[in-house]
């Protein structure tokens, strides 16, 4: 993207699931996008494991990799204990402040939802990547579901 004749970072949202294991397939994804673009911002929900994990060591790695600074990594993690007090929704609300702070694409590695005892009986996606996914497109990002991992 070209701002005034200057490169604009691309920014990438990456939303995934905690249980997400292919480090290659992120690897391969955000290569293509840095191909592509030239420059990345590479947003993420700051997730100690799985696809946030992995899309924050490729920014780290790229970034070592080029001399121009060619990625960024952008990390929004979320306040779980706000007060002291663990608070749930805390991970959704992250997911709304990443989204409104916009992007170019959203890429969603969705595995399947690992959540012991979750009360829907048919087989589905991770619950704050599927949230994220769709906020994102609700507000007008262009989504990528990568599903598997």
């Amino acid at each position: 993207m070209r701002c005034g004749g200057v490169m604009a970072d691309f920014r990438v949202l990456i939303t995934g699931s905690r249980n997400w294991l292919s480090a290659h397939t992120i690897d391969v994804t955000l290569d293509e996008l840095l191909a592509q673009h030239g420059t990345l911002t590479v947003v993420h929900g700051a997730c100690r494991e799985g696809a946030d994990k992995m899309a924050h060591n490729w920014a780290l790695n790229a970034r070592h990799a080029s001399s121009f600074a060619a990625v960024t990594a952008e990390a929004h993690p979320a306040n779980w204990r706000p007060g002291g007090k663990f608070d749930k929704s805390a991970g959704f609300r992250r997911n709304a402040e990443m989204v409104a702070l916009g992007a170019d694409v959203c890429l969603a590695f969705v595995a399947a939802c690992a959540r012991p005892n979750c009360p829907k009986l048919e087989p589905h996606g991770s619950h704050g990547a599927s949230h994220c996914a769709q906020l994102a497109e609700a507000n007008g990002i262009e989504v990528r579901r990568i599903t598997g991992g």
